[in-house]
């Protein structure tokens, strides 16, 4: 099968960036995926593993603008979004773009960052347009944030709020490394490799060709039945206060068409929903106490999901 677009530029970027992140296929395969859908991507692990890291790696695999904001507790809503400023010499009020106004944006440490701070990308997460004073701003295409966070924290941190965690297409894990990578990490780095050395390797036009394949891949019914479905059991489970909602479903499909294209395929199957499922619809569930204290987490819901609910079965054209 000759390779497609999409399928060329995931070589190329997944090529790239595993020359620094070491190991983890899937992980770079999951962020390229976000990628191609524009959809934003959640990276949560515990310090030291390259969250950090894997966010510029992406970021730098592109051609495109990329701007990295650390989130701190006095970090204000205006260092991201932009200001409007007069200048008495023209007399004249001017707006002064603030950090999301690039192409790939890595929040760092997003949950370091105040409910105030944090709540300024509601808007240019959902719409890719930022309104200050009125007046509304579009951010550059593609747009894409990053954002990273430590989930075993708490002092100095704020909780990112369910809706900010509805916004992103997918929450991922890095993971430790197996003893043989840790190696190649080790020694790339005395070596000095790192995200600062990554040549870009996709320009713009090719990452918007990529997209826009990825949107125009064949969507059987049966296909979206079955992430409606999946979505659905979600909320009809015991364990689950809050299920995903049609947002979740609308998600799983646009992350599946990606996984597809990765692949150079035109078509998406249920084992791409399967895939994407975890990562795409675990963090969109509130859970009950009794499973939080039973220590059920949103992820063995997901699983438990994809058991009960049969996927349609299709041939090998995804129809």
């Amino acid at each position: 099968m000759s390779k497609s677009r999409a399928g060329e530029a995931y070589e190329l970027i997944a090529a790239n960036i595993q020359g620094v992140i070491r190991g983890k296929p899937e992980v770079v395969r999951l962020a390229i995926a976000a990628l191609f859908a524009e959809g934003h991507l959640l990276i949560e692990d515990v310090p030291g593993l390259g969250k950090t890291t894997l966010a510029r790696c992406l970021a730098r695999s592109i051609g495109g603008s990329w701007s990295r904001i650390q989130f701190t507790p006095d970090l204000l809503p205006g260092d991201i979004t932009g200001v409007t400023v007069y200048h008495q010499k023209d007399e004249r009020f001017a707006f002064h773009p603030g950090g999301v106004f690039s192409n790939i944006v890595v929040a760092d440490e997003i949950n370091r960052g105040t409910p105030k701070t944090q709540s300024a990308l509601l808007e240019v997460m959902a719409e890719r347009r930022v309104t200050v004073d009125a007046v509304g701003h579009e951010v550059p295409r593609p747009f894409l944030v990053i954002a990273t966070q430590n989930p075993i924290e708490m002092e100095g941190t704020y909780r990112l709020p369910e809706a900010q965690l509805d916004r992103f297409l997918m929450r991922i894990s890095v993971g430790y490394p197996d003893l043989q990578s840790e190696v190649m990490v080790i020694m790339g780095d005395c070596a000095g490799v790192s995200a600062d050395e990554l040549p870009a390797v996709v320009d713009i036009p090719m990452l918007l060709d990529a997209i826009a394949e990825v949107r125009a891949g064949h969507l059987d019914q049966a296909v979206c039945e079955y992430a409606a479905r999946l979505a659905a059991a979600t909320r009809e489970h015991s364990a689950v206060r809050f299920g995903a909602s049609p947002r979740g479903s609308i998600a799983l499909v646009r992350a599946a068409q990606a996984i597809a294209a990765t692949g150079s395929r035109q078509f998406v199957t249920p084992d791409d929903i399967k895939e994407v499922a975890v990562p795409v619809l675990a963090h969109r569930l509130v859970l009950t106490a009794e499973a939080e204290i039973n220590q059920r987490g949103p992820a063995d819901i997901v699983a438990e999901v994809l058991a009960a609910v049969p996927a349609p079965a299709m041939n090998h054209a995804g129809r």
